[in-house]
This record gives C-alpha cells, structure tokens and sequence, in this order.
C-alpha cells in the first residue's frame, strides 16, 4: 500500500519539480520539460527502484491521464479567431496539411517491410505529432493501441529530427526559402495578441500561482465530467474501437465546450492540460523496455525523416507554385511540425511579430484535427 501510495505521489510530483527546475535554470529551459519528463521516466524505469506491482498502476495513470490533457488543451481555443486567418494562412496551412499527410502517405509505401508490422500505427502518430503535437501523438498511442517501445522510439526519432529542423528554420530557413518563394507583406497578419496567450514563454508556471488554483479547478472538474461521458460509450461499442469512439468524443466535446465564453475564459487551462502530458511522458517511459530501444530498426528513423523534411520540401514546391510568401510559409510549418509553443522563437529570428498570432492559431487547430485526422490516416495505411 505504501509503496502504491510512493509511486502514484512520484508520478504526479516530478512534474511539478521539472516545472519549477526549468524556470530556475535557463539550461533546462532549453532542453525543455517534455523532453525532461521522458528522461527521468526512462532512468526511474530501468534503476530497478520502482514496486512490484507498478505495472498495473502505470497504465491506470496513462489510460487517464490523456483524457482528462485533451479538452483542457482546447478549452482555451478561440474558435472564432479561425476566422480572422488572413487568406495567405489558410491556404500556406492547407498546404501543409497536404505536405505532412503526403509524405507519411509515400514514407509508409517506400518503408513498408514485415520487419515493422505497426508500421502503420506509426504513420497514424506521425499525422498526429506533425498537425498537432505531443498530445494528439499521446492520444493516438491509445486510439491506435501503439506498443509503448514504438511509441517511445518514434517520439525519440521525432524529437531529435525535430531539433534539427527547428535549428535549420532559426538559423537559414528564411534565406534559403526565399530563393524561391516572394518576400512576406507587411499588414497582412492579425494583431489580435488574445490568441492563446497560454503559448507565451514558461507557458506552464501559471500553475503555481495561487489565484489559478480554483480556475483550473473548475476546469478539472469539467474535464472529468467530459471522461465520465465519452467513457460511458464503452458500454455500447465494439471492444476494437471503444478506445477511438471515447478520445474523438472528448477532442469534440472539449471544441464545442471552448465555444461557452465561462469555460474558454478559465487561466491556465492549457497549462494544467500540459502537467497531465507530463505526468503521462514520464509514466510510458518508465515502462520502456532499452534493450528493445536499443536495438530498434533505424526504418523508424528514416520514415520521420522523410515525413519532417519531405513535408518541408512538397510546401515550399506547392507554396511557390501558389505564390506564399516565405515568413508565412516558415511560420505554419513551424506551428505544425514543431507545435505553437516554438511559433514565437521562429518568429523573433526571422524577425517577424506580425505572423505570431496567425502561427498560433494555425496550431491550435492542428491540436483540434490532429486526432481525426491521424486515425483517418492510419486507417488508410493499414488498407494497403
């Protein structure tokens, strides 16, 4: 009991010290609390300190801990700023929509072997991660029933490609874009600067601040009450897709309710729905097996490769085609291969305020479709 009672505090604590280690030291700020979270889920997994009878715990904090991150990542959406998207955004984010779903599409079909049988699954995460993020990539672990040492090494591929090609976008991307795609015009973006302010620098330290304790409460609550609903639907679906019907059912309850001005308005929605992602990243990782990691086929690798800059590549050649500037281009690539929170980084190097509010709201929408959209896919791929 006691040792139950260690693990469960272990799991919903150490996010709270990542948290506060990052605001303390800039270094760790950098590396970043996901990356962190996963890194310390892997060594409490294979020091040999965790009980027994861990297993069954571990997978009741993965099983809820992506339920209830899902809606409080979306109450904060404002949908009606979807609207306000200059018509350059809409169609650079089409456009990169088409890209991400087209190179997983073409990756699957040149890496398809019997070497990787979940193959599939992985291009359906790879939809998820590069129209969403890390939470549409959580969520599809569980809609796609992917094995934790998959899950795990293609989150690992995708981050360290993912530092690369954030790297390439902060340092030459807009010179070498621009060779090919018409300069950005001033005015063409909004100034509307209440779009997801949850995305500002440190977006996750409002959680400590006291006057956010009973917001996120109330929205906490509601997040419960929208699992219990999706939940019940198990009783009257088939056991093979009872697990999709409950996360599409919360992705969709959690947008229709960010429409009720009350629920939108709550502080730190966001941020309390990132602590759950944290507590899920170090949970599956503590449940990794090294050895497997170890000796994993590098076809993971290159699939992600391929899928990061082969999308990269399809926009920039379709962009140009529909005469897209290059900041516009940059920034919704950015919000969706990278997510929204590396929007405003990308923009202050290329040295363009003006796009961050429009990047942000292209993300946010990639987290509100990212969980459709990636089943829809791996439902194609398992056809071939």
């Amino acid at each position: 009991m006691i040792s139950t009672i260690l693990l469960v505090a272990f799991y919903l604590l150490t996010p709270l010290l990542i948290l506060y280690s990052c605001k303390k030291l800039s270094i760790l700020r950098r590396i970043g609390a996901i990356i962190i979270a996963y890194g310390v889920g892997i060594v409490a997994g294979v020091s040999g300190l965790l009980p027994e009878n861990s297993a069954e715990i571990q997978d009741i904090i993965a099983t809820i801990s992506i339920p209830l991150a899902i809606p409080l990542m979306l109450f904060s959406s404002n949908m009606k700023s979807w609207s306000r998207l200059a018509g350059n955004t809409v169609i650079s984010m089409i456009i990169a929509l088409f890209a991400v779903v087209t190179a997983v599409v073409v990756g699957y079909l040149i890496f398809l072997t019997d070497d990787i049988p979940e193959l599939w699954k992985v291009g359906g995460l790879l939809i998820g991660v590069y129209t969403g993020g890390t939470p549409n990539l959580a969520a599809l672990k569980f809609m796609l029933d992917v094995n934790n040492d998959t899950y795990l090494i293609t989150h690992a591929y995708d981050m360290i490609i993912g530092a690369g090609y954030f790297f390439f976008l902060l340092t030459i991307g807009q010179k070498v874009f621009s060779y090919v795609l018409p300069k950005f015009k001033p005015g063409l973006g909004s100034n509307d600067q209440n779009v997801l302010s949850d995305m500002s620098e440190n977006p996750m330290w409002g959680l400590f601040k006291r006057s956010n304790h009973i917001p996120m409460l109330v929205a906490l609550g509601i997040s419960i009450a929208i699992f219990a609903v999706a939940g019940a639907t198990t009783l009257f679906t088939p056991a093979n897709s009872q697990m999709i019907v409950v996360i599409l059912l919360i992705t969709t309850l959690g947008i229709l309710l960010s429409l009720i001005p009350s629920v939108n308005k709550l502080n730190n929605t966001f941020e309390l729905g990132m602590y759950f992602i944290l507590i899920f990243s170090i949970d599956v990782a503590s449940m990794v097996d090294i050895s497997s990691m170890v000796n994993a086929s590098p076809t993971i690798f290159y699939y992600v490769f391929l899928v990061v800059f082969g999308s990269l590549f399809l926009q920039v050649v379709v962009s140009a085609i529909f005469k897209i500037d290059t900041d516009t281009v940059i920034i919704t690539s950015t919000a969706l291969i990278c997510s929204p929170p590396f929007v405003p980084a990308v923009a202050g190097a290329i040295k363009n305020k003006e796009i961050i509010v429009p990047g942000l709201t292209v993300g946010i929408i990639g987290y509100a479709i990212g969980n459709y959209l990636g089943v829809l896919i791996a439902e194609f791929l398992h056809s071939f």
